[in-house]
Order: structure tokens, then C-alpha cells, then sequence
């Protein structure tokens, strides 16, 4: 687990930032309420983020939830009736927090949400945003919307729809049913499960596995697979092209093809 002598707060406390070598670490630290997000959460992950995203070091990011209970349940309820009491509030609400969710949406480094507990509402837009789900056996999820009379906004259906099909995300909208991490796994909202007690070590060794590996060619992964999932016509081809060049190009090629010959482990800079 994090080391909390290396860790930076933000959110009084509630949003914590941690680095272990290439690999960051946020951790929604709200666990009295099961890690639901108030605003003031949503404005620190921002700030942990940016941090992250412009610290070099950092090749890969982890988020996850403390307390064992949840990764994030969802929007901090109790501030309903202060910030999402009707549309006008509502969309000010969305609007805040929807800057942390394009944050992590075009996040330029590769994105893990290690998922043990409750993971519902606003905390499945969270893990859905991220490039790969890991989560413990008892993991939960769901999307309660139609049992508290919101609409889930678009970005959030859109990623749903993406991942599990139409037919699940109208089943698992249209319910606000839970799921356990078996259905998930079989579903496609997760890409692998883990008993609890193996998850957070699983989780270090995919980041670790990623952080060694050459940025630059993760990165030309990651812009290619994002293009993939648009329109045809809304694709940016040249960011295609220009990152395979720059691949081509790049130090950490010659250093990928010089410790091959010489049957070593490569050390690749992101250059």
C-alpha cells in the first residue's frame, strides 16, 4: 500500500496523491461515505491529476479507494439539496466536475482503476473513464440514476454503451441493478479480477509492467486505440502518423533493438 510519508493531500485530506518510482497514485480517501464525491473531491482529483500528468517520473496512474468498502459510491448525496437541487444547480454542479472527468478523459498517460468494493453512480464514470478496470471478487457496480431521478449524463452512457453494449447499459440503466465483479469480468466493464487480498499486488505489478515499457510507444497506443473508437470521419490520422514517426524516431527504439541483440532488459527514457 502507499507509503503516507510520501503522500500529498488535497480536499482536506480526501484526495490523496502518492508516487512509487513510475507509478502515481490517487486514492479517494472519503471512506466514512464510502468514497463519495463531494465537489471539493472532484476539484482535488483535478489537482492530483495535473500534478501527476506534469510530474516526468510518473509513466502510469492508479486510481483507487480507501477502506476496503468502495472505490467511489457516487456523488456525495447529502450536498443534493445544496448543488444539484434542481437543473440550474445541477448543470453548475456538472459543470465543475465535468473539467476532472475531461481531465482524466484525455489523460496522456495510461489510467488503472483498482476497484475493491462499492464502485456505483458517479464512481462507475470514474473507472469507466480509465484505460483498464482491475476489481476484488466482492467488487459491486451499478448505476443507481433512476432510483434518484437524474439522468446520467452522455459522456457516461457513451463509455457504458462502449464497453458493455446497448442492451446492458439499458438493463443496468433502466433497474439501477448491482452487479458483482464476476458479471462485470464476463460483460466486459472489467478486464480482470482478483481475490482481495492479491488485487492491490496485481494492480503494482500491470503498473509497474507498464511504466517499463517504452512511453512513447504506449503513448502511440493509447492516441491510436482512442482514434479507433471515434467516427471515421471525426479521426485524426495525422496524430496517428505523427506519433508513429516520432516512435520511429526515438532513442528508446534503438535502446528496444540494442537490448534485444544483447539479450538484456531495456531502459527506455520516453525519448
Amino acid at each position: 500500500m502507499p507509503d503516507p510519508s510520501n503522500e500529498t493531500s488535497y480536499a482536506d485530506g480526501k484526495i490523496l496523491k502518492h508516487r512509487a518510482g513510475g507509478v502515481g497514485v490517487v486514492t479517494f480517501n472519503n471512506p466514512d461515505k464510502r468514497n463519495a464525491m463531494s465537489l471539493e473531491m472532484w476539484e482535488g482529483f483535478g489537482e492530483a491529476l495535473t500534478a501527476l500528468r506534469d510530474d516526468d517520473a510518473v509513466r502510469v496512474v492508479i486510481l483507487r479507494g480507501a477502506g476496503g468498502k468502495a472505490f467511489v459510491s457516487g456523488a456525495d448525496i447529502s450536498q443534493f439539496e445544496k448543488t444539484r437541487h434542481n437543473a440550474a444547480a445541477s448543470e453548475e454542479y456538472g459543470k465543475r466536475s465535468a473539467a476532472q472527468r475531461a481531465l482524466l478523459a484525455d489523460y496522456p498517460k495510461p489510467t488503472i482503476a483498482c476497484i475493491d468494493g462499492f464502485c456505483l453512480g458517479g464512481g462507475m464514470q470514474v473507472a469507466m473513464l480509465t484505460d483498464i478496470r482491475l476489481a476484488s471478487h466482492g467488487s459491486q457496480f451499478g448505476i443507481p440514476a433512476a432510483k434518484l431521478g437524474i439522468a446520467y449524463g452522455y459522456d457516461g452512457l457513451k463509455h457504458l454503451v462502449s464497453l458493455v453494449g446497448p442492451s446492458w447499459a439499458r438493463l443496468l440503466m433502466y433497474t439501477g441493478m448491482r452487479i458483482d465483479s464476476a458479471e462485470a469480468l464476463r460483460i466486459g466493464l472489467v478486464e480482470r479480477v482478483f481475490p482481495v487480498d492479491e488485487l492491490w499486488g496485481e494492480t503494482m505489478t500491470i503498473a509497474e509492467t507498464i511504466s517499463q515499457n517504452a512511453p512513447l510507444a504506449i503513448k502511440a497506443a493509447k492516441i491510436t486505440i482512442a482514434q479507433v473508437l471515434k467516427d471515421e470521419s471525426a479521426r485524426d490520422m495525422e496524430a496517428i502518423k505523427a506519433i508513429g514517426t516520432a516512435c520511429m524516431d526515438s532513442a528508446d527504439f534503438r535502446e528496444g533493438r540494442q537490448a534485444f541483440m544483447e539479450k538484456r532488459k531495456p531502459q527506455f527514457s520516453g525519448k
